[in-house]
């Protein structure tokens, strides 16, 4: 069951709407046509309680003032390009520098801004928009789909499709925030992580990877391979995590790289683990890369039900092409020609332990 609420209006004409989705246990997820944002998702606990685990906010208002992309769907290119420049077929592009030198999750008015036109159809609603050529610098227009389903057995299902007038280049992903241990509970750092990952792209001092893959399992920080605790390392003493003021890296899931690169079947990427509520999330994804972000960089400021989150307060498992992968010709290719589709999928499936 999909029920829609009045969330506000843009420049009084652009109506934003809250739809909740509900599934036959009483579980639920509440999404805004706002930048296809996840607002809420109440899934029980293991005592049967339903527990929001997404941080977020209260008012259309709080998701237009504030920065973060907490629940948004980003792009058209996510994670960072290096001093907002490529070049694509002979041509050079620039974009907004909106992260220091570098372009970040698709500039100021990236796909976290827009307010898509929507369609319901049980248990799925349906998001689209057009991203004007030229528009943030990047070639073509672009439709744009994203859909969100959420199943009885409490899977959160996310689907990205696009396709361009023009070849460019394109890297979707949601950028929601997760504390299993109940959102604003201050104790995000207790969650138990667990990656399926070989490496990490090695990062230089501007967060843009230097082209270096560097492998988890000599790296202990970055080694997650067996579920621990994201606050264990998180204080090593290790440049990459001083670089990030924590993780803010890209993994390099297991299957995924290969030369060439290719599309595969939704695998695995990690599991995420609240030990107060024992709720969990498994990850799967169809994409090459997941980002994880421990919030780092996220100021003080009032979310959800008056809670007030701080830095570390939450994790982003952002499921993605590699960062700045156009200027890096042995990356998985970021490049969608024209006429073409893209098409991404992620799944979040929840349980108790």
């Amino acid at each position: 069951m999909t029920e829609i609420f009045d969330f506000g209006k843009i420049d009084n004409e652009n109506k934003v709407y809250l739809l909740k989705i509900t599934n036959k246990s009483g579980a639920f997820v509440t999404i805004t046509n706002y930048g296809c944002t996840i607002v809420s998702i109440c899934v029980p606990d293991k005592n049967g309680v339903l527990t929001d685990v997404c941080l977020g906010y209260d008012t259309l208002e709080e998701y237009r003032e504030n920065d973060g992309y907490l629940g948004m769907f980003v792009g058209r290119c996510a994670n960072r390009i290096a001093n907002g420049v490529f070049s694509l077929n002979g041509v050079t592009y620039k974009l907004a520098a909106n992260n220091g030198v570098n372009h970040l999750h698709g500039g100021v008015n990236g796909f976290s801004s827009k307010v898509y036109d929507f369609e319901i159809k049980e248990n799925t609603v349906k998001f689209t928009a057009v991203s004007k050529d030229g528009e943030e610098g990047y070639p073509g227009e672009m439709k744009i789909t994203v859909e969100y389903t959420f199943t009885d057995d409490n899977q959160l299902i996310f689907n990205s499709r696009a396709v361009s007038s023009k070849d460019t280049i394109v890297n979707f992903t949601n950028h929601t925030y997760f504390d299993l241990n109940g959102q604003g509970s201050g104790k995000a750092l207790e969650q138990k992580v667990q990656i399926f990952a070989d490496g990490i792209t090695e990062i230089n001092e501007n967060l843009i990877p230097t082209g270096k893959i560097l492998p988890v399992k000599e790296n202990k920080a970055f080694d997650f391979t067996e579920p621990k605790a994201l606050k264990q390392d998180i204080n090593m003493d290790d440049r990459q995590l001083k670089i990030a003021n924590g993780y803010d890296h890209n993994f390099v899931l297991s299957g995924y790289y290969e030369k060439p690169y290719q599309i595969v079947a939704l695998q695995k990427a990690a599991r995420l683990i609240g030990e107060e509520t024992s709720i969990v999330m498994d990850m799967y994804t169809t994409q090459p890369g997941m980002q994880m972000y421990t919030a780092n960089f996220l100021t003080e400021r009032k979310g959800k039900e008056g809670k007030i989150y701080r830095e570390n307060d939450g994790v982003a498992l952002e499921t993605q092409n590699f960062p700045d992968a156009i200027n890096h010709s042995d990356f998985p290719s970021p490049i969608l020609k024209k006429g073409k589709m893209y098409g991404k999928m992620t799944v979040y499936k929840f349980s108790v332990i």
